[in-house]
């Protein structure tokens, strides 16, 4: 890395290779300003099963470019989704609105696809990539910012984003008194599988105490969804993992109970508890912000996670586009990103809390319907 430039004509510093980091040095890239992400793993990987993609993420991929090639990796529709008895019987559709006459409704494609079409992008447009590397530190200086590397190398920037997940370190430097990510009281557990042609769009199972869901993520792959209300986190161990999620869709028929008595000790199971943080503004520190789950994680009950990473790399790209200091363009993105975040972290943690508690259907579909309302408006 030069060292020598100043000013305007350094490099910026994107801190994490995830959607929201991918997603910002994009768009950077395409305005114009070199860019250097930096990535903990020395892999790149990606962990998870599939991926749900709502209305307002498709159209933030519209913004993003990359629209298309979600589509053509993934699963989408034009229509509503089903809402299913125990037993399988569908009793409900759930009508969905189209924003833009080309976009899809909803669906979904798997986590390492997607993040296969970020990286691809990243790596055409000349991001400089360096993995297996953190930051060990942030030092301020004349008209940049001195970024210290774990290999022992050094920088100059611009300026830097922080991207590097809710369990953020750039987080830790910048605000070492900041809230951790507290637990929601639920774990989420998910796996793939073949796609039968019947689960043809989203489908949503209600039992008394369990929520689960099948996505179709591609033409013949869809993954498994279960929201289990657990008091305190413990510990899952893999090898009984399987084990634990047939257990709990014993209450199940149907697509879902025939999916259930497939699993075996062969079966691959991810869980993990639901944590969440919407982390007070600033959201920035002299010449580093931070974005996406680095200051509002949330868990997936609204399914707009991803959408709102990629919201903020475009939010924080028009943003630097109208100029100012790090300051004025760092307030200006997070007064912009504060409402629309915070109505998803805290709307998705409430529902949360109404299926831990036993909710009314009828006030838990009127939550969840007036966020999505809330979620197709313009950004």
């Amino acid at each position: 890395m030069n060292d020598n430039d100043t000013g305007r004509s350094l490099p910026l510093l994107v801190i994490g290779g995830g959607i929201a980091g991918m997603s910002f040095a994009i768009r950077a890239r395409e305005a114009g300003h070199a860019v250097h992400l930096v990535e903990a793993d020395p892999d790149w990987r990606v962990a998870g099963a599939g991926i749900s993609i709502t209305g307002p993420t498709y159209r933030a991929l519209k913004r993003l470019g990359l629209l298309q090639a979600v589509m053509a990796e993934g699963f989408y529709i034009g229509t509503g989704s089903y809402i299913c008895a125990p037993d399988g019987r569908v009793v409900a559709e759930l009508p969905m609105e189209r924003l833009e006459p080309d976009l899809p409704t909803a669906g979904g494609i798997l986590r390492p696809r997607l993040h296969r079409i970020l990286s691809e992008r990243v790596r055409q447009l000349g991001v400089e990539v360096r993995l297996g590397i953190t930051v060990s530190s942030l030092e301020e200086g004349g008209e940049g910012l001195l970024a210290r590397f774990s290999d022992g190398s050094n920088g100059h920037y611009q300026f830097a984003v922080g991207a590097d997940g809710a369990f953020s370190t750039t987080r830790d430097l910048l605000f070492p008194d900041a809230p951790e990510p507290r637990y929601t009281g639920q774990y989420c557990w998910r796996m793939l599988a073949d796609r039968p042609s019947e689960i043809d769009r989203p489908f949503f199972f209600m039992a008394p105490d369990i929520t689960a869901g099948l996505m179709p993520c591609s033409n013949d792959q869809m993954y498994l969804w279960v929201l289990e209300n657990a008091p305190a986190r413990r510990r899952i161990d893999d090898a009984t993992a399987a084990e634990g999620l047939r257990a709990l869709l014993a209450p199940f028929g149907g697509a879902l109970g025939r999916l259930r008595d497939t699993i075996d000790g062969t079966t691959e199971v991810i869980s993990r508890p639901l944590d969440a943080l919407l982390l007070p503004r600033p959201w920035h520190k002299g010449r580093t912000v931070l974005i996406g789950d680095a200051v509002h994680a949330t868990t997936p009950h609204l399914a707009s996670g991803a959408g709102i990473a990629i919201e903020d790399a475009l939010a924080l790209g028009e943003a630097l586009a109208l100029g100012g200091d790090p300051a004025a363009i760092f307030t200006r993105f997070a007064d912009r990103r504060w409402e629309r975040c915070r109505l998803v972290v805290e709307s998705s943690v409430e529902i949360g809390a109404m299926q831990q508690a036993g909710g009314s259907p009828d006030k838990l579909n009127h939550l969840m319907h007036a966020a999505q309302q809330a979620l197709n408006q313009k950004i």
